[in-house]
């Protein structure tokens, strides 16, 4: 992906991505974005966009693996989350969900990951100190909690889970206060062009109706003029 490509992402917000992909792809029914209500750390920070680095963590009971083991994987986790392309987005499902209660993404971690070059955290487990993670770095969470419990990581590098969207590794990934969306491949070349597509057809209405009265005989010719610009 090219840099202006990745800037402009970095500059619009997740429902805007839905709708260009779907300007791109000539149709609506895309559906690989995530259900329900997620919270952002930064809600008036903007977007995190980058390619997913994925793993599994759990965190209600302890780890029934011997404590070298699970240091060892954690390293191994660490490693593998400071290599990969960037930018890079971390992507962690938590097993106990719904009723996770360790949140591993707190000050240490956000820092940590940071550190490595990654653009933020997906997650629908759970987040903490939330007036202590550094500017920059969102995280998007499915629960705010207190407590990291006994968490410790599973497995990481394959693909998981956020609110019924699977992300591979390495999958794009575009996320902000709304939820996340994974972008589909084939659609990154055409989709600059879709987003300005879009923005100039909204244009339309925004310009029409924005601080205005208008009536429905307007509207109706309004209203044509953006479903034409959109396709």
């Amino acid at each position: 992906m090219n840099s202006e490509l990745m800037e402009i992402l970095r500059r619009v917000d997740t429902p805007t991505v839905c709708n260009a992909i779907e300007v791109a792809q000539g149709k609506r029914g895309f559906d690989d974005f995530t259900r329900g209500t997620m919270l952002c750390s930064a809600p008036e920070g903007g977007a995190m966009v980058g390619y997913a680095r994925t793993a599994r963590i759990r965190a209600v009971t302890p780890p029934d693996e011997p404590a070298d083991v699970i240091r060892a994987r954690r390293m191994a986790y660490y490693r593998y989350m400071s290599e990969g392309s960037r930018p890079g987005v971390a992507v962690v499902q938590d097993m106990d969900v719904p009723h996770a209660i360790g949140a591993y993404w707190g000050e240490v971690n956000t820092n940590i990951h940071k550190a490595f070059g990654l653009s933020g955290a997906l997650t629908d487990g759970v987040m903490r100190d939330l007036g202590d993670l550094p500017e920059g770095f969102p995280v998007v969470a499915g629960s705010i909690g207190p407590s990291h419990g006994f968490v410790h990581v599973l497995d990481f590098d394959q693909p998981v889970e956020i609110h019924g969207m699977t992300v591979a590794p390495g999958a794009l990934v575009h996320a902000d206060r709304h939820g996340a969306v994974v972008i589909p491949e084939d659609v990154v070349p055409a989709l600059e062009e879709a987003i300005a597509t879009l923005m100039r057809s909204e244009t339309i209405v925004f310009d029409a109706v924005k601080g205005r009265q208008i009536t429905f005989d307007e509207f109706e010719g309004v209203w044509a003029a953006f479903e034409a610009a959109r396709t």
